[in-house]
């Protein structure tokens, strides 16, 4: 279901009167949201006393809590809320009685002065509060380094520069203290640059774009030591140094974690290895480098640029796998038949030279074209391999959401001249089996083995297994159900049985829809039905990819996870003791990562809108081809066929009948005329106005 179309539920279910009753009076801690009109919304747990998070969304209900009732609680702060008993338009009232713990402390914004006062307009627009700068700290960093000695007075500091803003205060009205208050830790730079903008996105989401000193220092210190000890470092490891080796990546790219290589046996069998970058061997636990990639978690992707979880020395240098030199892997190195058939499989540490640096386009020629180009031998086989995989994957009822990306075309400034979707080629398939072999077999090993070591030490089956999994769980029957309802009003039908799917249902769904006008929206609107995969100590399997044992080995030099699973498997090979402090320890980790994870998508996504907006400013009156992709009572969103670009064309300015919303039928009917746009209609739209600091389009359909 389209999430404008979400976002207009009146907020009823079934167990509004039992959960409200039974909170009146009662204290209740948990997370709240805030929304951009500063209205707070709280979920109650169900009649069982289960927590919001385990419940489906009917069996959820929230509070409503007035803008004057937050008592200072922001977006996604954990709060004691009491029930008043209260209604406002049928929605059940509650007041915030005591902040347990801040989400945040930090926040961007752009600075604005009246008179000899300071304030920060933040960027988020769900803070309902400016927050007022005292000039109480002489010099403030001019960007870099948190910290940076460098700087002016904050009193100096030019309406229109976006800043990074610690809060000091957060006020009490019942003391009279009406603001917020801070303290500017960080200036960004003037407002509707390019670059001010994209580091504006990574640090409102908590990321930080420099490294501090002592980690850069550690760094170099790895680099420096390096060469001493490479000879001997690689007499304890498999030397694949004469197998061909070849990386694939996007043409851009600066750092290369995978690479394959490939080498023919006899009876039509072929030795495989996938070989990552030995992050591990780098970074060790407990130093400041891996306090530093635990904190960050992950690269962060941005249209025009990319935040590294490891400084440059390491991700760009050191471990990445770059052409025509010898690099420490950590390898999975399977043989496989003609079809494709695993036959024995082999983990452990190897020293590689990889023999060609292919960037997707350039290897899909070579498999496509009809002329001899380099690797093409192995890189057909290869393919033809990568092929058998993805139809047995398939066959097993893996989910084929197979979607195309947005990309632009920069100019020196960044400023986005033209937007394409980016199509998935054969080479990008090819990686990804290989790269999924190599995740769910080193899943599986450290289970079983584990699940072997245990057996024999207790006489039975283990009750703990210790790793990182990569998890997917089966979808709400709740959400499965109201997608259902939303694909009938389209005409197309999800086999459900009171909201419990299968992945081969929804794969039967995706191929009834393809080639369809509604294609792109109803796989959209499946994906958001799905569950968030998430990272886990505990194995339930993936649902979507439909594997048993699934686990992130492939990407250590931008995903902490993954360096955590290079250290499990090296101590399932050796042998190692599982301690049991360690299981909570790791299991705070995963949850910590999986936090991080949405945090950096939700970065990478507001990059994209800011350019889409960006772009749209060059096209105002123009007309273009769009798709409605959701209706409310205020306006229809509308999305741009080829850019993607989404806007709002206001049911106000439909001037030729008064339109109402049927909600039931996702649609919007004239009351004089009877025409209707409904979701997934075709329309032509012509851009009004566009945005950037709200980041909004409004489009008018002609």
């Amino acid at each position: 279901m389209s999430e404008k179309n979400k976002q207009n539920k009146s907020g009823k279910n079934r167990n509004n009167k039992i959960s409200g009753e039974k909170s009146n009076g009662k204290i209740l801690t948990g997370p709240i949201s805030v929304n951009s009109k500063g209205v707070g919304f709280f979920d109650l747990p169900g009649v069982d006393g289960r927590p919001a998070s385990s419940q489906s969304k009917s069996e959820r209900e929230s509070l409503e809590i007035q803008p004057e009732n937050l008592n200072r609680a922001f977006a996604g702060d954990v709060v004691e809320v009491r029930a008043t008993g209260k209604k406002v338009r049928d929605r059940l009232q509650a007041e915030v009685v005591r902040i347990v713990s801040r989400a945040k402390t930090e926040f961007v914004g752009t600075v604005q002065k009246n008179g000899e006062m300071i304030y920060i307009v933040p960027d988020d627009k769900r803070m309902y509060l400016d927050i007022l700068i005292e000039d109480n700290s002489p010099r403030v960093p001019l960007g870099g380094t948190k910290g940076n000695s460098r700087g002016m007075e904050a009193s100096k500091i030019e309406i229109g520069t976006k800043v990074l803003v610690e809060i000091t205060d957060w006020g009490d009205e019942k003391k009279g203290l009406k603001n917020l208050r801070g303290k500017i830790v960080e200036t960004i730079g003037k407002a509707g640059e390019n670059n001010t903008e994209m580091n504006a996105i990574v640090l409102e989401k908590g990321f930080r774009v420099d490294f501090p000193a002592d980690v850069l220092a550690e760094a170099e210190k790895i680099k420096n030591e390096y060469k001493k000890y490479f000879d001997e470092e690689i007499r304890n490891r498999r030397d694949m140094r004469d197998t061909l080796t070849m990386t694939i990546d996007p043409a851009d790219a600066k750092d290369f974690d995978d690479a394959i290589s490939f080498r023919a046996l006899p009876d039509e069998t072929f030795e495989i290895g996938v070989h990552i970058a030995d992050v591990s061997h780098f970074v060790r636990p407990n130093t400041v480098l891996d306090h530093e990639a635990q904190k960050r978690g992950l690269s962060v992707y941005l249209v025009d640029r990319t935040i590294p979880m490891l400084p440059e020395i390491l991700s760009n240098d050191l471990c990445s796998l770059n052409p025509n030199e010898d690099k420490f892997t950590f390898s999975a190195v399977f043989k496989i038949d003609k079809n494709a058939r695993v036959l024995d499989k082999w983990f452990g540490r190897t020293v590689i030279h990889s023999d060609k640096r292919f960037s997707y386009e350039d290897a899909n020629d070579v498999i496509t074209g009809g002329k001899d180009g380099p690797c093409q031998v192995e890189l057909r086989k290869l393919n033809e391999l990568a092929k058998i995989m993805e139809k047995q994957k398939f066959g097993n009822g893996a989910i084929n959401f197979e979607t195309d990306e947005v990309k632009f075309v920069l100019d020196s400034a960044g400023k986005p001249i033209s937007v394409y979707r980016k199509t998935r080629l054969d080479t990008h398939k090819l990686v990804e089996e290989y790269m999924l072999l190599a995740n769910r077999a080193v899943a599986e090993f450290i289970f079983k083995s584990q699940n072997e070591a245990a057996g024999h030490a207790t006489g039975g089956a283990p009750t703990k297994k210790q790793s990182v999994y990569r998890i997917h769980g089966k979808p709400d029957p709740e959400r499965i159900e109201a997608l259902a309802t939303f694909l009938k009003a389209l005409g197309f039908d999800l086999r459900n049985v009171d909201g419990t799917v299968t992945s081969r249902d929804i794969n039967k769904l995706l191929k009834d829809v393809e080639g369809t006008a509604n294609e792109e929206l109803i796989k959209t609107a499946t994906i958001r039905s799905m569950a968030k995969a998430a990272y886990s100590t505990k194995n339930i399997g993936h649902f979507g990819l439909a594997f048993r044992y699934y686990t992130h080995f492939t990407s250590p030099i931008r995903r902490y996870p993954d360096l955590l699973v290079h250290r499990f498997l090296e101590r399932e090979i050796k042998g190692g003791k599982i301690e049991q402090d360690e299981y909570q320890k790791f299991e705070n980790i995963c949850l910590a990562s999986s936090e991080l994870e949405k945090r950096a998508s939700d970065a990478e996504r507001a990059s994209i809108k800011y350019k889409q907006v960006e772009y749209m400013t060059g096209h105002i009156g123009e007309s273009f081809a769009g798709t409605i992709t959701g209706v409310t009572d205020w306006g229809i969103y509308i999305e741009e066929k080829i850019t993607k670009c989404e806007g709002m064309a206001k049911l106000r300015d439909l001037d030729d009948d008064y339109y109402v919303l049927d909600e039931k039928n996702y649609t919007v009917k004239g009351q004089k005329t009877g025409k209707k746009y409904t979701l997934g209609d075709s329309v032509t739209f012509k851009v009004v106005t566009a945005d950037m600091e709200k980041r909004t389009l409004d489009y008018q359909i002609v």
